[in-house]
């Protein structure tokens, strides 16, 4: 038998929301310690990985292993008729073909319940490689999320260039150029607001805004943004969920083409 309840079910709804433009279907992992997810998006070129913890849920009970194959555009569509402060509890039997979804109101007024039925995916589990990162930024979502949807307008790849001065985030396209740079804060009150730059040594890389603008469907999961950047290796950027969990992303850099 596998049961979690969390008690703000409209974490769940961020959760979807920042991947289901990614994934159209997935397989949650069930154990002990939580739920995982990990899979490639569907043109592979980016890897989304997911964990709640099982100690961030209200109650969790996990008697075997069990995964989880589902249809997000499913998914989705029944987290949808859940208010934002319901109860959301996730049910299913050790061999199940379903899922069941139940929400309930603070007031225990109105329970609903929505069964899903499960997908038998064969999905890889790819080993990522513990690696030491050049440079980490810590800033705020809702900034990365602005410039991301900014600079996207200008052109299709951006470069994250990180240096000792601060971040510059750059592209150029058709009608000209733009950039953004932010130096590391000094002195903020708020830790929410603050740019924290740890650097070993300068990296500069590229990226594709799509996907960057893909992975900011997250920002209304945490006030702060992490990117981790190694020359060749791909970036990762990481939303922690309150006391829950995180959210990180994966994208391998642009190889750069000369032009001329």
């Amino acid at each position: 038998m596998f049961e979690a309840r969390l008690l703000q079910g409209a974490i769940l709804k961020k959760v979807l929301e920042a991947i289901k433009d990614l994934l159209t279907e997935a397989t949650f992992d069930c154990s002990d310690n939580g739920i995982q997810l990990q899979a490639m998006d569907n043109s592979h070129v980016s890897l989304v990985s997911m964990t709640l913890r099982s100690d961030g849920f209200d109650k969790y009970r996990c008697d075997r292993n069990i995964s989880m194959g589902m249809n997000l555009t499913s998914m989705s569509k029944i987290l949808k008729c859940a208010g934002d402060k319901d109860n959301l509890t996730i049910k299913a039997q050790d061999n199940a073909d379903t899922v069941t979804f139940m929400f309930e109101s603070q007031n225990q007024e109105k329970v609903s319940d929505y069964e899903m039925k499960l997908m038998n995916l064969d999905q890889e589990h790819l080993g990522i490689p513990e690696t030491q990162y050049s440079c980490t930024i810590r800033m705020p979502s809702g900034e990365f999320a602005r410039i991301c949807r900014d600079l996207s307008q200008f052109g299709e790849s951006m470069v994250i260039a990180c240096t000792k001065e601060g971040v510059r985030f750059s592209t150029s396209g058709d009608i000209g150029s733009a950039n953004v740079k932010l130096a590391q804060t000094a002195s903020v009150d708020k830790e929410d607001e603050a740019v924290v730059i740890d650097m070993e040594e300068p990296v500069t890389q590229t990226f594709a805004c799509r996907y960057l603008n893909y992975f900011t469907k997250a920002t209304s999961l945490s006030s702060q943004v992490q990117l981790s950047m190694s020359a060749d290796v791909p970036l990762v950027v990481e939303y922690r969920i309150q006391d829950i969990g995180h959210i990180r992303y994966y994208l391998a850099p642009k190889i750069e083409e000369d032009d001329n």
